[in-house]
């Protein structure tokens, strides 16, 4: 059966969040190793959003992820009674020559399949990640949502969303602190589609061969050209151009809904129905949204655009077994902004869950965790 998750960014890896999870009902957590908040004053905020100079600096290039660390961090979140399904994104630090095709590809695509094999020696299933230049980015913050909570929002194309990404950066994030001055130069949708076709190709059979599954996000925002730079799966049906550029079980797709309903064509329902029916989605991002691209906000999960008590049938109906996260939130006004928020997204999905699919929701991890 379907199970409810929770997204943990690198500064929540500790036991008072791993209690707030398991308090919500979660029965698995999708981690972030990668810190996005190392330069920006942004700690309570449930998403980073950054400006022209981006959200902060990558890490370490020569530290990737070592099986020890896994297995020490994965014990941690099991003592809670929890489960380690997901790491979402990589590094730019371990990977901007693949995005860029860059003079470092042939040894970061190494360290990426050195990473690989070892999250399937720590036993972690899954590796979401985002095969994107801009990244998330040009999206914006406003108190818009219901009674003036605060949520992200996109209000049209402007500089946020159409100024050149500058050199040494990549993914939002800073690479290369001592980069030239001056911009990337554009490039073109086919470009692009053949990187992610010759990552997919080196790095897919790796993954088959250590048990992981890799899982695409969409584009957020889903627009053709975000920063002067050409987007992969901005439209719903792109995902099966994605899976088509290296059919495998380890070739999978991260359905992020919001971002799905955000697209200008297409419809969440349906695009939900026919890649789980494929058994391509090993966990999904939901949250609910208002609007399409480029004129959209995020809403509290019960406000928006998408029904989300017909997407849990949907699921049920075609036997989803994975795990669903509510990904973003709006921040409620209260000491604690971004957890009420997310307490209140975690508390709907699992009452949807359970009226759809019967009371035992996560009753494993309940004993565990007892």
């Amino acid at each position: 059966p379907m199970r409810l998750g929770f997204g943990l960014y690198r500064h929540m890896l500790d036991q008072a969040h791993y209690e707030f999870a398991a308090q919500c009902g979660a029965s698995d957590v999708v981690v972030h190793l990668v810190d996005y908040f190392n330069r920006i004053n942004q700690r309570s905020s449930d998403q980073p959003i950054g400006g022209l100079d981006g959200w902060g600096e990558a890490g370490d290039p020569d530290r990737i992820w070592e099986v020890a660390d896994l297995v020490r961090l994965r014990r941690e979140i099991e003592s809670q009674g929890l489960r380690w399904y997901a790491i979402e994104n990589f590094d730019p630090a371990h990977w901007h020559d693949i995005l860029l095709d860059g003079p470092k590809r042939a040894h970061q695509i190494e360290q990426v399949k050195r990473m690989i094999r070892h999250v399937g020696e720590a036993g972690i299933p899954v590796i979401g990640y985002n095969f994107s230049l801009a990244g998330v980015a040009g999206r914006k913050t406003g108190k818009v949502a219901r009674g003036n909570a605060e949520c992200v929002l996109m209000d049209g194309i402007d500089e946020l969303n159409s100024a050149p990404i500058k050199q040494g950066m990549v993914w939002n994030m800073t690479y290369d602190t001592r980069a030239a001055p001056g911009v990337m130069p554009s490039i073109s949708h086919e470009q692009l589609w053949d990187r992610l076709q010759r990552f997919l190709r080196e790095v897919v059979p790796v993954a088959e061969q250590a048990g992981v599954r890799l899982a695409a996000h969409p584009d957020d925002p889903p627009l053709e050209f975000v920063r002067q730079q050409p987007r992969l799966v901005y439209q719903p049906h792109l995902y099966h151009r994605l899976l088509a550029a290296c059919p495998s079980h380890a070739n999978g797709i991260e359905l992020c809904l919001g971002t799905v309903a955000e697209m200008t064509t297409g419809d969440v329902y349906d695009t939900a129905r026919t890649y789980v029916h494929g058994r391509h989605v090993p966990y999904i991002h939901l949250r609910n949204v208002r609007g399409k691209a480029p004129h959209y906000q995020e809403t509290f999960i019960d406000d928006g655009d998408i029904d989300i008590h017909r997407v849990i049938r949907v699921l049920h109906e075609e036997g989803f077994d994975g795990v669903i996260i509510p990904d973003h939130a709006p921040q409620m006004s209260c000491a604690a902004p971004w957890y009420a928020g997310m307490a209140f997204a975690m508390g709907y999905l699992r009452a949807a869950i359970q009226s759809t699919t019967g009371p035992n929701l996560n009753l494993a991890a309940s004993r565990t965790a007892s």
